[in-house]
């Protein structure tokens, strides 16, 4: 193969990539998410394309397993800035999670793990679209989910309780 050469299954293995990443970040972008159907059919092509010029592309010397230890490495990376911290509430953990294992969809189909690279993907979309969903809870400054209470404190129930004063709110406090 010439480095000019397209070889067709190669670019359906790339396809088939982005299809996947985007029907997980279909599911994300719905629920207006920022990382939506275009990152993650990115971050899902670009982890089938390393795999592929891990494959084909370095000859038989070469080590497939480092080039997907350092996919792995960088989607944590990627994932790490979509996970933000704001008063105690960790918000993009979802989201952070599904750019990985949208990686990990990507590399699968690069290595032509296709029914993986399937099951994967549906299984994620399922997941996110019918799975248990979290929300903020402001009397108590966490997460309240259908079953109860995820994050926060029972004990303290207002920010002044917990110490999360805003600047202008102790000013006022100290009016008085």
């Amino acid at each position: 193969m010439t480095a000019l050469e397209l070889h067709p299954e190669m670019l359906l293995r790339l396809v088939i990539a982005v299809v996947l990443g985007a029907l997980i970040g279909f599911e994300r972008e719905r629920e207006g998410k920022p990382a939506g159907v275009r990152t993650h059919g990115m971050v899902a092509l670009g982890a089938a394309l390393f795999t592929l010029i891990t494959l084909y592309g370095f000859g038989a010397g070469s080590d497939p397993t480092r080039v997907a230890a350092q996919i792995v490495t960088g989607i944590g990376f990627i994932g790490a800035r979509a996970i933000l911290q704001a008063r105690g509430n960790v918000q993009g953990l979802t989201t952070a999670a599904s750019l990985w294992v949208t990686a990990a969809a990507g590399m699968a189909v690069g290595v032509r793990m296709w029914g993986m690279s399937l099951a994967t993907a549906v299984l994620v979309f399922l997941l996110l679209r019918f799975g248990p969903r979290s929300r903020p809870n402001p009397a108590t400054g966490g997460m309240e989910h259908q079953n109860g209470l995820i994050g926060g404190s029972d004990e303290k129930d207002t920010p002044q309780e917990r110490g999360d004063h805003e600047p202008l709110a102790v000013a006022k406090v100290l009016e008085k």
